[in-house]
């Protein structure tokens, strides 16, 4: 019996629960002779909800386990203690290196899961990619890497997810996408026109440029399609997440930066639109569920039944696409100023935007939701890009940002990753 095992880094988030959920769907199936493999869960990083750590745990019967917050409460320290389970902010990172295991579901938010991803990536494990910051802060580190190692870089975004199906049916796959199953790597900017990712616009699509700038974050949080942790739907607000999914797209699939682009579509049923130089276009279309881009990350190159929504055809009776307003989302254009500098701009851009929205999401807070985008950018240009040669490099400019931004506003300690 195939058996795929597992680690997921984040599992309490809204992926990590959600791969939860597709793991116990892929196994059912299996059961009934309907799935290729059986997956088994065999390791669980968590930040600080022990709780549903221990819970999850229990229900996957999973031994290995590492808990990232620096400050747990007493009986959990005890518990954690007596279990054995991985403290600290390294403990990701020493789980991946400590258990084996085929698939390392990347799920992590912000750049706190990079030092582990990129160790699974060194290791030669193939990673199903839902933290896209990876890619934008480390992409000249990460890509190498994989394709030194043979890691394979799955994507979990559902808009890379759909562009990277479109590609693979007739045989493009990016530099970070290599499957023997399919032809061989080929140059995909010279087969493919332009790769377009979708937005749903947030649910800021229809507002004012005053209403957006004093957005509150209740307002931010009521994303329309998308059910997501806070700071994926605050990012998916400003059309920051799609300004970090370009940069992601540059790297994963290889693509120069004028073959990338992005369109709001409200309904956020077509994910990607590949368009190939013979003026084809293939688009992939699917209902609003992360769970379907997990599954195929966790069964590829195979399929078997999930239990994602599905889709109807009869219910396509409206599809709308717009132009992005640039001058009411300017976050999208910083995506374009980050692939024209390179070197550690992805990680100067990224860590200025994690902190503003974490001081924007804090009680009580003074900052202006559209003061993060603004601060975003500022940063990008002030703090000094450096080539980006190794991991220190990468957390330096984080560092380097952070502090830009506490500056900014008048705070005497920078905003941490965590």
């Amino acid at each position: 019996m195939a058996v795929r095992r597992i680690i997921i880094l984040g599992s309490t988030g809204s992926i990590g629960t959600q791969t939860l959920d597709v793991v116990q769907s892929l196994n059912a199936a299996h059961a009934q002779g309907k799935g290729e493999h059986r997956y088994e869960v065999v390791g669980l990083a968590a930040g600080s909800n022990t709780e549903l750590l221990k819970e999850q745990a229990r229900r996957f019967n999973v031994r290995h386990l590492a808990i990232g917050a620096e400050e747990i409460s007493a009986p959990c320290r005890t518990w954690a203690n007596e279990a054995g389970v991985l403290l600290g902010p390294d403990a990701a990172e020493h789980l991946v290196r400590s258990v084996d295991c085929d698939v390392v579901v990347s799920a992590i938010v912000g750049v706190a899961g990079l030092a582990a991803t990129l160790a699974a990536v060194k290791l030669g494990r193939d990673v199903a990619l839902a933290n896209k910051e990876t890619l934008v802060a480390a992409g000249e580190l990460v890509i190498p890497a994989a394709v030194a190692s043979g890691s394979r870089l799955l994507p979990v975004d559902s808009e890379h997810a759909g562009a990277w199906q479109a590609l693979a049916c007739v045989g493009c796959v990016g530099p970070g996408l290599r499957d023997l199953t399919l032809a061989p790597p080929m140059n995909l900017d010279g087969r493919v026109r332009k790769l377009t990712l979708t937005a749903s616009g947030g649910p800021f699509r229809t507002a004012t440029r005053e209403e957006i700038e004093h957005a509150t974050p209740a307002q931010a949080l009521k994303h329309p399609t998308w059910s997501m942790g806070k700071k994926v739907t605050i990012d998916s607000a400003s059309l920051m997440n799609k300004a970090l999914e370009l940069i992601e797209a540059h790297w994963l699939f290889g693509l120069a930066p004028d073959r990338l682009d992005a369109i709001i579509h409200p309904q956020s049923l077509v994910h990607a639109f590949v368009e190939y130089c013979d003026g084809s276009v293939l688009a992939q279309l699917g209902a609003a569920d992360m769970r379907c881009p997990i599954q195929v990350a966790l069964t590829w190159p195979g399929r078997a039944p999930g239990a994602a929504k599905r889709l109807d055809p009869m219910t396509l009776t409206k599809l709308d696409f717009e132009a992005p307003d640039h001058a009411r989302f300017p976050a999208l254009k910083l995506a374009y100023r980050v692939m024209e500098k390179g070197g550690t701009a992805g990680a100067i851009l990224n860590a200025a935007n994690e902190a503003a929205v974490r001081l924007f999401l804090q009680p009580g807070a003074s900052l202006k939701f559209g003061q993060i985008g603004r601060l975003a950018g500022e940063a990008l240009e002030e703090v000094p890009t450096r080539p980006l040669t190794s991991l220190e490099d990468c957390l330096q400019a984080d560092a380097m940002a952070r502090e830009f931004v506490a500056r900014r506003l008048g705070l005497r300690a920078a905003v941490t990753a965590r």
